[in-house]
């Protein structure tokens, strides 16, 4: 059969360093930090007290009280962005077939805050064990997919992708598919993540995954740096609308970009490391090239991985020289985990829509925080140190990789009919 053509026609974000797509977008150009001193709870006494946070966000914006309270951050993060979406869309509910529109979502937690002040409260209670009747609804990971459909009244395929840090990457990856199979109209599609509060700093703090740069919070998230010490930890939610390209022509809607490939695979090697040489992370690039029919020479951008980890920022390097060869030094590589911290099941989302921004104005955010080179690093890579960079950008590629050998890619292009 002819596969379909899939495009971007609405965009919603809710991140550290912007509460709209175009402050995120305007922050990302001008290398702006979200990295600053926990202020959800008492981080005193924590190893690391900062994160990057969602800024000034008050759910009485977008809520009545009533309505809150079933649902979790992570869920009121994901309502909020595919909000701003689907009014980008310009998207008339009294005049699609919801039957065709579905929802695929991404979270690699779900609703820990809800889980984590539950039991605490059973913890600090005596007699009868009591819990909200919220507690189930408010916890698991696919309910803000379950909201979502719910709010709006879409009927097709719903359902949520775990992955770690490749959950919202994956969920665009099934959403591309399904439309191009022919399965549903649109999807609304992306991730969110709500992980910054005691057990989840304290989680990864445990395994000295993140950051302990206390003194400099904004310089904490470096990429590609010699003297990286672990990634900082984010919040937030993206929301991405793919769509049929002749349903989004026939309604007259904008178009970003053309998704023309999704690759996954697996490290196979090690719960939370990446293989050494970067051969799950090479795979899944070779993966995309191969879905999207293109050759590595064609393509302009790659939005990495890129934590700030020890591990992960020499294996993902290794993979990029080892699949691009020569080309490998053509392309314009970022990571813009150095400015919104790393959004865990919401990076994929969040990361795309950089990319895909990105395609649609050629303009390469830059990678900040960058002071010493790496020598286990190549580092004639241009990993677009400090500006951001004007290019022409035809074609780009998102890399998002997970605890578990995760790995997912996206790839995007300039739209032309």
């Amino acid at each position: 059969m002819k596969l379909k053509r899939v495009v971007v026609t609405g965009l919603g974000a809710l991140t550290p360093i912007g509460s709209s797509v175009p402050d995120y977008w305007n922050a990302l150009i001008n290398g702006v930090s979200g990295a600053a001193p926990i202020t959800r709870f008492d981080a005193s006494q924590f190893k690391t007290r900062f994160a990057c946070e969602v800024k000034g966000y008050n759910q009485a914006d977008h809520f009545d009280r009533k309505e809150a309270r079933k649902y979790d951050p992570f869920a009121q993060y994901a309502m909020v962005s595919t909000e701003e979406a689907i009014r980008d869309a310009a998207l008339d509910l009294d005049h699609i077939d919801k039957d065709r529109v579905g929802v695929i979502w991404g979270s690699g937690i779900g609703g820990i805050e809800t889980f984590l002040n539950e039991v605490s409260a059973y913890a600090k209670s005596e007699g009868p064990p009591r819990f909200n009747p919220f507690f189930i609804p408010k916890m698991i990971a696919d309910i803000a997919a379950g909201h979502i459909s719910i709010k709006y009244g879409f009927r097709g395929p719903n359902f949520t992708t775990t992955s770690a840090c490749a959950s919202s990457a994956n969920a665009l990856i099934d959403s591309f598919n399904l439309i191009r199979l022919g399965k549903a109209d649109m999807f609304i599609s992306g991730g969110s993540e709500a992980a910054v509060n005691e057990a989840g700093v304290g989680g990864f703090s445990s395994m000295h995954a993140i950051s302990v740069r206390n003194d400099d919070p904004k310089t904490a998230s470096r990429p590609f740096d010699k003297d990286r010490d672990g990634f900082v930890i984010g919040e937030g939610g993206g929301t991405i609308i793919f769509e049929e390209l002749e349903h989004a022509l026939k309604r007259g809607a904008k178009i970003y970009a053309e998704v023309i490939g999704g690759g996954m695979s697996a490290d196979a090697y090690h719960m939370t490391s990446p293989h050494p040489d970067g051969l799950g992370a090479m795979k899944v690039m070779e993966n995309t090239l191969e879905d999207a029919g293109i050759k590595a020479t064609e393509v302009d951008h790659l939005n990495t991985h890129g934590t700030s980890t020890p591990l992960g920022d020499v294996a993902e390097p290794k993979a990029i020289v080892s699949l691009f060869k020569d080309h490998a030094y053509k392309l314009s590589i970022n990571s813009t985990k150095s400015m919104t911290g790393h959004l865990l099941g919401a990076a994929g989302g969040a990361e795309a829509i950089a990319t895909i921004l990105a395609v649609q104005n050629d303009i390469v955010p830059p990678t900040i925080n960058h002071f010493t080179d790496d020598p286990d690093i190549d580092n004639k890579l241009d990993f677009t140190f400090h500006k951001a960079k004007e290019r022409r950008v035809d074609i780009a590629m998102s890399n998002t990789f997970g605890f578990g050998g995760h790995n997912a890619c996206v790839a995007f292009k300039k739209f032309k009919k």
